[in-house]
């Protein structure tokens, strides 16, 4: 049976670092997961219980976080992270909890022109997409470093690599994501401490893509919540740094994105990207 929201037990975490580089055993240790009702959030759940960690799961969700919560014998944690007290509430969970392992994974879509959205909207993309990982791992840093393991990981996006019409705010909250994940990686790894991410293309199933129903160009290709979910313990495992949850052609775009931008942009329109970009923020438009 799952813990009631916000009440926290014991833990066992095991690891083991060697040479500045996170080894971390997920057998015993403790994974808060955020975002836990979303489709990839509860898919990438499973996979770390299947690993033998203990979870503490978070959502804003009462009834679907229990849901998701007592199949895996998870702990779980109501937090709305547009919040700052909720945000900060659940990191002092975590700590109490002894969390060896944060996977991120919450986000709103954040789509829509720039002038289309309202103060209010940009602020809760920013604060879900960007601050709330941010701050999680401000507060859990000191206790991993004290330990001398622990891994971090940010589910980011391919749209932190390549940008697209109409997602200027998602784009700069992933981008940022990105950004701080690689850079803090570079700070812990001399504690033995792991910090990775995983940047998922377009899901079918189950996630944001999926839930918007718009349809992709031939070619296109996705991948499932499966996938985002063996990703995230492939990066745990191996102290990953980077992995893309894409087909071949998806993942080459977006490093071709990186070196030649205008380019890129030019023959991602050809291909059809205004299309879908526009026609994601209009069925977004109740999720900002």
């Amino acid at each position: 049976m799952s813990a009631p929201a916000g009440r926290i037990g014991s833990h066992s975490g095991r690891g083991l670092a060697r040479g500045g580089r996170s080894r971390l055993q997920l057998a015993g240790a403790t994974a808060l997961v955020t975002g836990a009702t979303g489709g990839l959030g509860g898919a990438i759940a499973s996979a770390l219980r299947d690993r033998g960690a203990e979870l503490l799961l978070s959502g804003r969700r009462a009834a679907e976080l229990a849901s998701v919560a007592a199949p895996l014998q998870a702990r779980t944690a109501l937090a709305d992270l547009t919040v700052r007290e909720d945000v900060e509430r659940l990191g002092a969970l975590a700590l109490e909890a002894g969390v060896d392992v944060l996977v991120a994974n919450a986000a709103l879509p954040a789509s829509g022109v720039l002038p289309d959205l309202t103060d209010v909207q940009i602020d809760r993309m920013l604060d879900v997409n960007l601050r709330a990982p941010i701050m999680l791992a401000h507060a859990l840093s000191p206790a991993l470093i004290a330990r001398g393991r622990g891994h971090l990981v940010f589910v980011s996006s391919l749209s932190g690599k390549a940008a697209a019409p109409a997602s200027s705010l998602y784009s700069a909250t992933k981008f940022g994501l990105r950004g701080f994940a690689l850079a803090l990686r570079q700070d812990l790894a001399p504690h033995g401490v792991g910090v990775s991410l995983v940047a998922p293309g377009f899901i079918r199933d189950a996630g944001m893509f999926a839930a918007s129903g718009v349809k992709l160009p031939p070619g296109a290709g996705t991948r499932t919540p499966s996938d985002v979910a063996a990703a995230v313990i492939r990066v745990i495992e191996s102290d990953r740094a980077e992995l893309d949850v894409a087909p071949a052609a998806l993942r080459a775009g977006a490093a071709f994105a990186s070196l030649a931008p205008q380019l890129a942009a030019s023959a991602s329109r050809l291909a059809g990207s205004d299309r879908v970009s526009t026609e994601l923020a209009r069925r977004q438009r109740d999720q900002r």
